[in-house]
């Protein structure tokens, strides 16, 4: 896996065309974890504790027929085998565009929840991102959450 494909010191803000006012919780349908709860899951359990390579793995793998305890040789030959091929990232999430999640990556590229009711995500998308999470000084780069429908 050479190239990088994680964001640092941004937020991807909701998507113009998400249907809620407030951040929801997505729930598992029919009895089977959505690609949206899973995110939510891994996310809010672990606030700047994993990338966005982690997170799309992680829920590609619980979304797959295989055993709990995969041993780790496997785990990191899937993980290869997984980002070969390309993969949507994070802004076509279902939680920027569906939910009324933000999600906000530190610099050191980890990922935390931020709801759009919230006043950090008022101020962070607003652009008066100083001293939030960032570092020194340094700024929030805020990009859009992907559309569900063409305009």
């Amino acid at each position: 896996m050479a190239e990088d494909l994680n964001y640092y010191s941004t937020l991807i803000a909701v998507a113009d065309d998400c249907p809620v006012t407030a951040a929801e919780v997505p729930v598992a349908r029919g009895g089977k974890p959505t690609v949206a709860s899973l995110q939510y899951e891994l996310i809010s359990g672990a606030p700047y504790g994993l990338t966005q390579e982690d997170v799309l793995f992680e829920t590609w793998l619980r979304r797959q027929d295989l055993p709990a305890d995969l041993p780790a040789g496997r785990r990191a030959e899937l993980r290869e085998e997984f980002f070969s091929r390309s993969q949507a990232c994070l802004r076509a999430s279902p939680l920027p565009k569906r939910y009324g999640w933000g999600l906000l990556f530190d610099p050191d590229g980890r990922i935390a929840l931020c709801p759009m009711e919230s006043e950090e995500y008022r101020r962070l998308a607003d652009g008066a991102s100083r001293g939030v999470r960032t570092g020194e000084g340094g700024g929030v780069r805020v990009l859009k959450a992907m559309r569900s429908r063409r305009s």
